[in-house]
């Protein structure tokens, strides 16, 4: 939580909603989704937020991963001595970042700021631990950003976030290693197949199937037209057991069974060995990927591309996500003001943005401040190619109409527990999606929501 001479804590309560109006009482909206009765005029608000005084000097806590977020913060730092942001590395592997959070508002001690990805900003409504910046004037901004994306963090009335970055997808492919084997860069999923067995002819996997990684197989369930979550009323319907979804299961099963792909967690050490020695020389990946690849195998500098990913069906268009997060302000936050501003400079500033594409954080969802070409910062490493374009496509064509819901940091644990168990024990991959559907309806019922079924 922030420090500050004239801290009396009556901005503690502000902006909170009683969980089943917020969340039980959804209803879906074009982009996103808009629980019915909720905003920032609950009877039991508390007092108003804290105003700082003119002069006086504040600390505001920040918990973040995104890569090089020091930069920002910095240069915010110098050019706001008054205000002071004190940011915290927090690890985002298996998604201790989150855990850390949610035990920290339990404990009643969390930071001021934190980045949240879009699918979890629910999780932590129902927790009652973001403040509704719409009280603070937040929705004057919206035009700044993706419509879509800050959508992400819109119910009702309430805005509970401002938009960072977002994660269009596309497929990594080692161009050196496709060329030598006289293997064409695969257009369909049928094609993705066929060059899964010419690549493994020579020895080597096309990919890894990661049974941990449920926020890469949701993106592929996305682009496939599945629909994980939907209201109506004061209802919740979770269908991750749908037909499209189903078929991205099926799929995969079907390379995982002939040996096709890999079944180790990538971004882990073993398959960063067999990126950087060619044993892997394709990743379905997101545009953040440009980073990481580069980072972990500089001796395969040059050698990579960037490719729109495989599509169902010849000549469609269909993409989706991988991660997007936000900026959120919690609702303990002793000056909630201030932290919006910085949340509002963070990610729309274009000297911000310059430095976060330095660090590679992603594709800004800001409108404006900077050129696609800008985030090509590692075009050496991909032979030179204006791979953003790319992304910058995916981004424009992502089915809008996905709606997250509440509880998906534990969905996507339930889904990696689930694949690792059928990967041990030969069962069906279907058979992960009907356990984790019942999981996840039992989840949500267990948090005092209306929650059906679906199919």
């Amino acid at each position: 939580m922030s420090t500050g001479t004239d801290d009396n804590g009556r901005s503690r309560g502000r902006g909170r909603l009683r969980r089943r109006a917020l969340l039980g009482g959804a209803a879906a909206a074009a982009a996103g989704f808009t629980p019915a009765g909720c905003g920032s005029g609950d009877g039991d608000d508390a007092a108003a937020p804290e105003e700082r005084k003119k002069g006086q000097k504040i600390t505001l806590s920040f918990w973040s991963w995104v890569p090089g977020i020091d930069k920002p913060v910095d240069l915010w730092n110098s050019e706001h001595p008054d205000v002071q942001v004190d940011v915290e590395t927090v690890s985002a592997v298996d998604g201790r970042q989150y855990a850390k959070m949610h035990a920290a508002v339990k404990a009643g001690n969390p930071p001021d700021l934190a980045q949240i990805e879009f699918p979890v900003v629910p999780s932590f409504l129902l927790d009652n631990a973001l403040m509704d910046l719409s009280a603070l004037g937040a929705a004057r901004y919206k035009d700044r950003f993706v419509g879509w994306q800050w959508q992400q963090s819109v119910f009702g009335k309430g805005v509970y976030a401002v938009p960072q970055a977002s994660g269009p997808m596309g497929l990594f492919l080692r161009q050196d290693l496709f060329d030598k084997w006289s293997i064409q860069f695969p257009q369909t999923w049928d094609e993705y197949e066929e060059a899964a067995k010419a690549v493994r002819r020579q020895g080597a996997w096309i990919e890894t199937f990661s049974p941990t990684n449920g926020n890469r197989f949701a993106g592929l369930a996305w682009q496939a037209g599945a629909k994980w979550y939907a209201a109506q009323g004061d209802t919740w319907t979770v269908h991750i057991d749908d037909e499209p979804t189903r078929k991205v299961a099926d799929y995969w099963e079907s390379l995982v069974r002939r040996k096709l792909v890999k079944t180790i967690p990538d971004r882990q050490n073993a398959w960063y060995k067999d990126v950087q020695t060619g044993a892997i020389p394709a990743w379905i990946g997101a545009s953040w990927g440009d980073a990481l690849l580069a980072g972990n195998a500089p001796g395969t500098k040059g050698k990579w591309r960037v490719a729109p990913l495989p599509q169902w069906q010849k000549g469609a268009d269909a993409h989706a996500n991988w991660g997007g997060s936000t900026t959120a302000v919690f609702a303990k936050a002793s000056y909630p003001k201030d932290a919006l501003d910085f949340a509002l400079w963070l990610n729309s500033d274009p000297k911000s943005i310059a430095l976060l594409i330095d660090g590679g954080y992603g594709f800004p969802s800001a409108k404006k401040g900077y050129a696609t070409s800008d985030l090509d910062v590692y075009q050496d490493f991909f032979g030179g190619q204006a791979y953003s374009r790319v992304f910058a496509d995916a981004g424009a064509h992502v089915d809008t109409s996905w709606q997250w819901g509440p509880g998906v940091d534990t969905l996507y644990q339930r889904l990696g527990d689930a694949f690792t168990e059928a990967l041990e024990s030969g069962g069906s991959f279907r058979s992960v999606l009907r356990t984790v559907q019942a999981q996840t309806v039992s989840d949500l019922r267990g948090k005092g929501l209306k929650v059906e079924s679906g199919g």
